[in-house]
């Protein structure tokens, strides 16, 4: 047995855990808010730093990468360490890194203190799951978790809408200074609502090779399928990622196998249950991001909408999500996980077959409400997903299931804009005419999208 923080001697008294949980709430807002918001902004930022769109772009991507790579080796620290210190110093972390990023004057710094901001947000990702864990009765586990995914998905939604509103009020600035005194508030709950870790005497080192070699891979990895359909999937840049992502992420295993305390321990998919819903989960991401890649293409581009009618109708999706995560949740307390993510991802593969008929001649209504079934899957199968992911890990080990949790989630996220933009430039360079393309296009991605649903009800079924 290893000598890692233990878990709460017995469960907080119920109002104390749904401080815990406004707690949590808050931080998966703010990190969720911050990932969504940037996107709207890039065409200001653009402007008003003076430079161009492939450039600014990064102010997105290094906030993917930073976050991916340091998603295991946090949530290994806090074993070890704390949740709870942790969490506390994301916070501190992620509120200097937004206030400094308002303060930019150029677009390199501004890149360079996202990544900061990054750092911060990967700590509370990391974290938050564990600390609920411990937090909560399995009883309880998987309404918590329906709520913070609740939390995560008003985030995505009020990103676009929020960012817009605050840059055209006060300036693109305020989105980042807004952090500052929401933060500051969830500083103050964390400190008075998260109990203390008990921290053992440590008998563990922390696997600072294989948290170097898994950093480099993954990074290889999410940058090649970032920008894959920019340089071409065949230019020697991506192919030379993906052959060095393997080659590091190999070396990678072998690493681990020889730790004697490694970074990632290995033997937690030895459990079926964990790798069962580890792969769902990752599955199930890269649907839902290859659905953000795609309908934004069908309904500007394709059907001529304004950016804020298609966001609109976007919109669908995530607000059925937010409304069936705790409900999914707390239905898993009750029944288990195993049939409610099944049944999510089943649903999750009608509605992309759905959207992907209407891809040529839908009206946008029946557009919207085939995008609130995906969302019903969904909503449908997070909870219950996550719930079982972290039931099956050991007390001992929860920050490195909460580590996997949201790599899964981010890994599945550069795939699914990996596949669905490969799929979807493939299929237009061949067409013959460019409207023709665009509606094939996105209708091959989002059958593609349903089959790898598909696959992922075939493995959340397996567990």
């Amino acid at each position: 047995m290893t000598n890692a923080p233990s878990r709460v001697d017995e469960f907080l008294p119920s109002p104390a855990r749904w401080w815990v949980l406004v707690t949590i709430g808050i931080g998966t807002f703010m990190s969720a808010l911050d990932g969504s918001v940037v996107n709207t902004l890039l065409p200001v930022l653009s402007r008003e730093l003076h430079t161009g769109i492939a450039a600014i772009e990064w102010v997105t991507t290094i906030y993917l990468l930073v976050i991916s790579a340091l998603l295991l080796s946090v949530g290994r620290a806090g074993d070890m360490f704390g949740h709870r210190h942790l969490y506390l110093a994301g916070f501190v972390i992620f509120v200097i890194g937004s206030a400094l990023c308002g303060l930019s004057r150029s677009a390199h710094t501004l890149i360079a203190l996202r990544a900061l901001q990054a750092t911060g947000a990967a700590m509370l990702y990391a974290t938050a799951p564990a600390i609920l864990t411990r937090t909560f009765p399995a009883t309880q586990r998987g309404r918590a978790l329906g709520a913070q995914g609740t939390f995560t998905y008003l985030g995505l939604t009020a990103g676009p809408s929020l960012g817009g509103w605050l840059a055209g009020a006060f300036g693109w600035r305020s989105v980042f200074y807004i952090n500052v005194p929401v933060g500051i508030v969830a500083i103050l709950l964390a400190l008075r609502s998260i109990a203390p870790d008990h921290v053992r005497q440590q008998s563990e080192r922390f696997d600072f090779g294989g948290a170097a070699a898994f950093t480099a891979g993954l990074v290889a990895l999410l940058l090649a399928l970032d920008q894959g359909h920019a340089w071409g999937w065949g230019s020697p840049r991506i192919v030379g990622l993906l052959v060095a992502a393997a080659g590091v992420l190999a070396l990678f295993v072998r690493i681990e196998q020889r730790r004697e305390s490694p970074m990632l321990d290995l033997t937690l998919f030895r459990r079926r249950v964990f790798s069962a819903a580890t792969v769902s989960a990752l599955l199930n991401y890269m649907c839902v991001y290859a659905v953000l890649f795609v309908l934004p293409f069908l309904l500007i581009q394709g059907r001529g909408l304004s950016v804020q009618r298609a966001g609109l109708v976007l919109t669908a999706q995530p607000i059925v999500m937010a409304v069936v995560a705790p409900v999914s949740g707390t239905l898993s307390d009750r029944i288990g996980s195993r049939g409610l993510a099944t049944a999510g991802m089943l649903l999750l593969a009608a509605g992309l077959a759905w959207l992907a008929l209407l891809a040529r001649d839908g009206s946008l209504t029946s557009i919207a409400a085939a995008l609130a079934v995906v969302g019903l899957g969904v909503g449908t199968f997070v909870s219950p997903n996550n719930s079982a992911l972290m039931g099956a890990a050991p007390g001992y080990r929860q920050g490195i299931a909460s580590g996997v949790l949201a790599t899964a989630r981010n890994v599945g996220m550069a795939l699914g804009v990996g596949f669905a933009g490969a799929v979807f430039t493939t299929v237009v360079a061949h067409a013959s005419l460019p409207a023709d393309g665009l509606a094939a296009g996105v209708r091959a991605s989002l059958f593609g999208a349903a089959i790898v649903a598909t696959i992922g009800a075939v493995t959340s079924a397996a567990r």
